[in-house]
């Protein structure tokens, strides 16, 4: 098993206010941990919320170097560890009032992985050459969807599609998503990304990527530089984490 990650600001922003971590490696009790966070907030308070939360569930994850709490719990833990740092940070700074991010996080042991998720953030799981997005949308459109008020065809060009209902760091305290992702083949890929690249690439384009036989490096960058053919309109950050083993 292999991850790599990359992010790029796109053809239009002038700041990357996404994050990413990458560990191959423990993490605490974790055995990996994959992160992107897409900050929001104007200016540089962006940059900060998604750095500042990544930097504090990282943090929190290593407390528990010794613990026995299951994965799941431990990674909800760290999203509200990074919920507080960041809200503490937009209370005692002006200039980074309401200023927050998405999160979503991902470890894997043996054939199940563990996802903690907050916001439009996603991941999907490819496998045995289908792609399906695990974690549901945090954000107004996808609601309006889910309710059968709006269609997916709609949803994407509606002047709100940005909105999102769920953040860290915005209030005292974070609705988490914590998933479980059982039965991984070891041909399988997940991919962690932030909407700069899902709005910019359909499930298809993402497929067919991710699915070439070349290295996790080459197939992030290939999704990045695709995404900015499209326009790259935000910050695009993704992460790849492939079952089978690569140098």
């Amino acid at each position: 098993m292999y991850g790599y990650g990359g992010s790029h600001v796109g053809k239009v922003r002038l700041n990357n206010e996404d994050s990413i971590f990458v560990s191959n490696d423990a993490t605490g009790s974790l055995d990996n941990l994959y992160i992107v966070a897409d900050g929001m907030g104007g200016h540089k308070a962006g940059q900060i919320a998604s750095a500042t939360a990544i930097e504090s569930f990282v943090a929190d994850v290593k407390k528990n170097e010794s613990s026995s709490d299951e994965a799941l719990d431990i990674m909800i833990g760290a999203v509200s560890a990074a919920n507080n740092a960041v809200y503490r940070l937009s209370r005692e700074y002006e200039e980074y009032s309401n200023m927050g991010t998405t999160l979503v996080a991902c470890t894997v042991k043996g054939s199940t992985a563990y996802a903690a998720h907050v916001g439009d953030s996603r991941l999907y799981r490819i496998s045995e050459g289908n792609i399906c997005q695990v974690t549901n949308d945090h954000s107004y459109v996808a609601e309006m969807v889910r309710a059968g008020k709006m269609t997916e065809a709609e949803a994407k060009v509606h002047p709100q599609r940005s909105c999102i209902t769920r953040a860290v760091g915005t209030d005292s305290s974070v609705r988490v998503d914590g998933l479980i992702i059982k039965d991984i083949k070891e041909k399988d890929k997940l991919l962690l990304c932030s909407d700069g690249l899902s709005n910019m690439l359909s499930s298809e384009d993402i497929l067919n990527i991710c699915s070439e036989g070349k290295s996790p490096k080459q197939r992030v960058n290939s999704l990045i530089e695709k995404a900015n053919e499209r326009g790259g309109l935000d910050n695009i950050s993704a992460v790849l984490i492939d079952m089978e083993e690569w140098q």
